[in-house]
């Protein structure tokens, strides 16, 4: 039946997130009117290219975008261009920086998250970027020349997939992490090490267990300073330390915040008529408790999720958290939640880079990564990480004898 309103919707941001539940609240019926408020130009659209196919020129952003740009139009949904500083959650209204007010019935944080910065000396020199934005990737793009020397700072994901498309721009890259390798922070010692053999393959300079303390330059950046004293020279540098979540918007209306807006399994929040989701929300999971995660495939669905949820549902979020890498010529794909572990257990071959690693924690199977093996768990059904993903589903603990055997049934484990 469908689902009119006494007043509308209001989606605060207009990413991945904001996006696709305005799509699945149409969907679902929902008549009623439903306003997205962003800060971007750009109209909705999955990020990923930005470090990758975008980035190296080969393609465009067109197959990102959660829908067509007339299709927002079309289903009498309103962009509307804002920067939101605060919500009345008695009033139920919403305030923007322009100093104007919008009221709502329900309201959708969706607000993802900003890039941390680097807080040190120099780091307001021209030619230190960052990337999160469509405008700050071509910035980059234009920074990019082959033969360019730059500094990476930081070696999780965005770090490490954008050190690896400028190495196949033609850029002298300098990698610089806090860690031993890349990606070992959140996958471990083994798989990091894998990474750092393959960087360091293509051309890639690691400096590991190092931190950048200051930046050099005249008009420009010129120069790296780390903490050991290595003094890297440079042309551009781009800054990859993590996010915070964007919660200041929520300061006095009673939405409790922790590493995030707080919500429920089913994406509300603890204040009648507020959902959250996407990067932001710091939600309770029926299998890993309570977790907040950065990646495409939670943003898609627990937007999706919370949708349901603003129309009355009360299913709890139950995705199986997954999320993928492509280095080069390497895909990594990775399914469940395991931000410790006690065990890891390998089958496959590190040393060839095709294996699936299986991360558990007293007993547990928590989660399971894939290096050029395993299958796309959102797609290949039968494929090793989405039988790992029914393992962990059900709370198994699996023999770590039969999961390193290439012999064994995973689904007997």
């Amino acid at each position: 039946m469908p689902k009119r309103a006494r007043g509308p919707i209001v989606i605060v941001g207009a990413g991945l997130t904001g996006g696709t539940a305005a799509k699945a609240l149409r969907k679902h019926g929902y008549l009623g009117e439903l306003l997205i408020l962003g800060e971007e130009s750009s109209f909705p659209f999955g990020r990923p290219p930005l470090t990758k196919g975008y980035l190296r020129g080969e393609e465009g952003l067109s197959g990102w975008m959660v829908a067509p740009f007339d299709w927002y139009k079309n289903h009498q949904i309103q962009l509307v261009p804002a920067k939101v500083s605060g919500v009345d959650s008695a009033a139920k209204r919403v305030s923007l920086q322009s100093g104007d007010t919008i009221g709502y019935e329900r309201l959708l944080l969706a607000t993802g998250g900003r890039n941390r910065a680097l807080d040190v000396p120099g780091a307001q020199l021209p030619g230190i970027h960052q990337l999160r934005t469509i405008d700050e990737c071509n910035a980059i793009k234009r920074a990019a020349k082959p033969g360019a020397r730059v500094v990476v700072v930081g070696s999780g994901f965005i770090g490490s997939e954008v050190a690896a498309s400028l190495r196949q721009l033609g850029l002298k890259v300098t990698s610089v992490m806090r860690g031993k390798a890349p990606l070992d922070q959140v996958l471990g010692p083994e798989v990091g090490g894998v990474f750092a053999g393959i960087h360091r393959a293509a051309g890639i300079e690691l400096v590991a267990e190092d931190e950048v303390v200051r930046f050099e330059g005249s008009l420009r950046v010129e120069r790296a300073v780390t903490k050991k004293g290595r003094r890297i020279a440079c042309d551009l540098v781009i800054v990859a330390v993590g996010i915070e979540p964007n919660v200041e918007i929520v300061k006095g209306s009673g939405v409790a915040v922790r590493d995030g807006i707080i919500v429920d399994a089913t994406c509300r929040t603890n204040v009648a008529g507020i959902f959250a989701a996407g990067d932001v929300a710091n939600h309770l999971h029926p299998i890993f408790g309570r977790v907040r995660v950065e990646h495409y495939n939670n943003a898609e669905k627990m937007a999706a999720a919370a949708a349901r949820s603003m129309l009355g549902a009360r299913t709890a979020y139950r995705y199986m958290h997954s999320f993928w890498s492509d280095q080069f010529e390497h895909k990594l794909e990775y399914i469940g939640h395991a931000p410790k572990w006690d065990r890891f257990v390998v089958r496959g071959s590190l040393d060839e880079r095709k294996f699936v690693g299986f991360y558990l924690q007293a007993g547990k199977l928590r989660a399971a990564v894939g290096l050029n093996r395993g299958g796309d768990p959102e797609k290949d059904k039968d494929g090793e990480l989405a039988k790992a993903g029914r393992l962990i589903a059900k709370g198994a603990r699996p023999s770590p004898t039969l999961l390193a055997d290439e012999g064994a049934s995973l689904e007997s484990s």
